[in-house]
């Protein structure tokens, strides 16, 4: 899709959202109805192809320079500068409505600077002999696509490959991208003469803008394809096996260079960008590259010490050892036992002491008697008289 689009499409519209609304706003808002819409939970045509005019309209405004740029063309557009309907493209260089060269100073040195900018609208924008100007069809790359996938807590830390459904739109397999019935082959434009789009004299300045004729194609297609109807393109659902690697995290976004949609004219895919959400675990927790457990010991293992194990995630069991008068709510670390890093080491396990303290109906008389004895021998000693001191000074 080139800005030439642009002018007649109102993303913000699509998308349901203001045009004051910020980047978290939108990204919400287009995730909303790519679930909705996508054909993997949505198999209603219409559902498809507006699943794909909300791809475009996230593509633009969901990115910062693309929104920028889209922004400002429409704002042109709508008040008549450049000649686009709605303005006196007649008026002087500084006249109301009128085209302003300095208008153009700042938009075309950012446009320049980007790829894929404003250059494939306003090629061979100034001539300032008045004469026409001479554009060709450029190549456009292949638009970004996102996906989201949801994976299980050990398959994040040890990285898994997932085959994505995706819905693009390419090259009509019938017509093989030509946009004529079998047997038939189109024809150049002869009003732009194969380049795809025109020139519009504007006094000392001519504006380079699609074609009419062939609405920016440069080829006319007297019997059209029964299947894409002249367009040369159509939906198609291919399968890509993505690898998502070890050690992500919940919500990283991932990129696969040329994994999205197909480019135009010899221009390159585009790229696709993956969400990755991460189950949560029954026993285990992730703090950054360490993973973490609580574990529940005794009594008398906390007072007097002892060797208790504990579970490895993928399987497995460690021996920790417990110093004597070890404290609830300890922390030990077990090295090499958490989550993989890029650099293929491996962080920690974290473990967590927490007491278990026996319930009245699990004790019985003997267990009871015990603790009477241990109670009457420990009778000197108050875990609490520091902190009725420093309560009192208070």
């Amino acid at each position: 899709m080139s800005q030439a689009d642009w002018l007649d499409k109102d993303f913000y519209k699509l998308l349901g959202v203001s045009k004051s609304a910020d980047a978290a706003e939108i990204k919400k808002a287009y995730r909303k109805l790519a679930r909705e819409l996508h054909p993997d939970t949505n198999p209603d045509p219409k559902a498809e192809e507006r699943f794909k005019a909300v791809s475009e309209a996230y593509d633009v405004v969901g990115d910062v320079d693309k929104r920028k740029e889209y922004d400002e063309l429409r704002a042109m557009g709508a008040t008549g500068r450049f000649g686009f309907p709605g303005g006196g493209a007649g008026g002087g260089a500084g006249g109301a409505g009128g085209f302003n060269p300095s208008d153009l100073g700042d938009l075309f040195g950012r446009a320049g600077q980007a790829a894929g900018g404003f250059q494939d609208v306003f090629s061979g924008l100034f001539n300032r002999g008045g004469g026409t100007t001479t554009a060709r069809t450029r190549a456009r790359r292949g638009q970004d696509i996102e996906s989201e996938v949801n994976i299980s807590f050990s398959e994040a830390l040890d990285g898994v490959t997932l085959p994505l459904r995706l819905a693009t739109e390419g090259a009509c397999g019938t017509c093989h991208g030509t946009g004529a019935r079998a047997g038939t082959t189109p024809r150049v434009c002869p009003t732009c003469e194969g380049t795809g789009q025109r020139a519009q004299n504007l006094g000392g300045f001519a504006f380079a803008e699609p074609c009419d004729e062939c609405l920016g194609r440069g080829l006319v297609v007297d019997d059209p394809c029964p299947t894409c109807y002249g367009s040369g393109r159509a939906q198609s659902s291919r399968t890509v096996h993505a690898r998502v690697p070890a050690g992500v995290k919940d919500g990283q976004r991932i990129k696969l260079k040329g994994k999205g949609g197909p480019g135009e004219a010899g221009g390159p895919d585009g790229d696709l960008y993956i969400v990755v959400h991460v189950d949560t675990h029954p026993v285990f927790a992730r703090n950054g590259d360490n993973l973490e457990i609580t574990v529940p010991v005794t009594f008398d293992e906390a007072a007097l010490g002892g060797n208790v194990k504990v579970p490895v995630l993928g399987g497995g069991l460690v021996t920790l050892k417990l110093p004597p008068g070890t404290a609830n709510g300890r922390t030990f670390r077990v090295r090499g036992k958490g989550a993989s890093r890029r650099d293929g080491s491996k962080g920690d396990m974290l473990v967590t002491i927490k007491v278990s303290v026996p319930e009245e109906a699990e004790l019985n008389d003997a267990a009871r008697s015990a603790l009477a004895a241990y109670r009457e021998a420990t009778a000197g000693h108050d875990p609490r008289a520091t902190l009725m001191a420093r309560a009192g000074g208070s």
